[in-house]
């Protein structure tokens, strides 16, 4: 189990260590700044912190094993050539410039020192180095459907989600808002569409696989040919390498942003809904984290632990995370409040209800 949790805030990076006590809140890195992403890397024990430092831009750091955080190189849009029109789905025009490190993967195991880098408005890149240096992957930027992607409460298209393909390294998927879902096979060389099956509805555009809006995606560690999909519309899941699609139905909601799959079991699932659009909030103001442990047929309602009344909190896309064993899940929310769960969400502990705005939950 890990007793290791990296907290990514609007003020700041935390580790939440767990003790003999329990959890609580230990180091503090880059107090005061707006830390929107941090990585831990099991390969080599490395670590990497995005920050976003708005009129002063992004930034990287990375802190080795045993040694201090200092800044990296970060990613770098190429300049955009001045005869070029660039819109995007909504007619805007496309600023080429980084406005946000909104994903952070590694390589696969036999790519020491791979790393990938997910950004808004919707540019991929990959380090060989630990991020000394960046390479965009401008067949994806290029190609002429990139200006059908939208861009959702944000305003900006967007990489959030990056599965490296445990079986074979060259096989990369993401995850866009509001541009779908697209693989490679080749090492980036080329890349395909791959989100048929889900829809915003049953309008005549709404199962366009080229706009829809997946809020973050996983790969089962254990069953690779198995994701899920936290949609804007809905909870879907696949069992073909992502070929295809099904929706799932669970109460009291299936929006939501963040989604983890259970390392060795991929039926097992665990959400955290809310009420989508206009409300944003918890349905009925009561915080709950729903699993399903058979696919997607059915869902527990899990609430032990968990504000019963009057909750306001939202759960972004990366704040939810489960360790390596399954049985450890944590969750921090928009109101700063984070929780953790020892035995799969059957019940939940408060570990600070102080912390800023919580952006991203990671345990290593």
């Amino acid at each position: 189990m890990s007793d290791r949790l990296l907290v990514s805030t609007r003020k700041g990076l935390f580790e939440v260590i767990r003790g003999k006590g329990g959890w609580a809140v230990g180091e503090a890195a880059f107090l005061g700044d707006n830390v929107t992403l941090a990585l831990h890397d099991p390969r080599d024990g490395t670590g990497y912190a995005a920050l976003n430092h708005g009129h002063f831009g992004v930034k990287l750091h990375r802190r080795d094993k045993g040694g201090a955080w200092h800044e990296i190189t970060c990613p770098a849009y190429p300049l955009k050539p001045e005869d070029l029109e660039d819109l995007d789905g909504w007619g805007k025009p496309v600023k080429w410039t980084t406005q946000m490190i909104w994903s952070l993967e590694t390589g696969g195991k036999d790519e020491p020192g791979v790393l990938w880098a997910g950004t808004m408005p919707g540019g991929l890149f990959r380090s060989r180095d630990r991020g000394e240096s960046w390479e965009m992957i401008e067949n994806l930027w290029r190609m002429p459907e990139r200006n059908k992607w939208l861009g959702g409460g944000a305003d900006l298209p967007g990489i959030h989600s990056i599965c490296v393909d445990p079986r074979d390294s060259q096989t990369v998927r993401i995850a866009i808002s509001c541009g779908g879902v697209w693989v490679t096979e080749d090492g980036a060389k080329s890349w395909r569409q791959s989100a048929h099956g889900m829809s915003f509805g049953d309008g005549p555009n709404a199962g366009d696989p080229e706009t829809q809006d997946p809020h973050m995606m996983v790969q089962s560690p254990s069953h690779p040919d198995r994701f899920w999909v936290q949609h804007h519309a809905g909870i879907y899941k696949s069992v073909d390498n992502a070929k295809s699609w099904q929706e799932c139905f669970a109460k009291p909601s299936s929006f939501g942003f963040g989604v983890v799959v259970h390392p060795n079991d991929p039926d097992t699932a665990w959400f955290v809904p809310g009420i989508k659009d206009e409300k944003r909030y918890p349905v009925d103001g009561r915080l709950v984290v729903t699993r399903t442990r058979d696919g997607g047929k059915s869902f527990d309602v899990l609430s032990k632990g968990l504000p019963q009344a009057h909750a306001y909190d939202i759960v972004f896309r990366h704040a939810l995370d489960g360790d390596a064993t399954g049985d450890r899940l944590a969750f921090g929310s928009t109101t700063g409040n984070l929780w953790v769960s020892e035995d799969q969400g059957d019940s939940w502990s408060t570990v600070s209800t102080t912390l800023p705005p919580i952006h991203a939950v990671r345990f290593g």
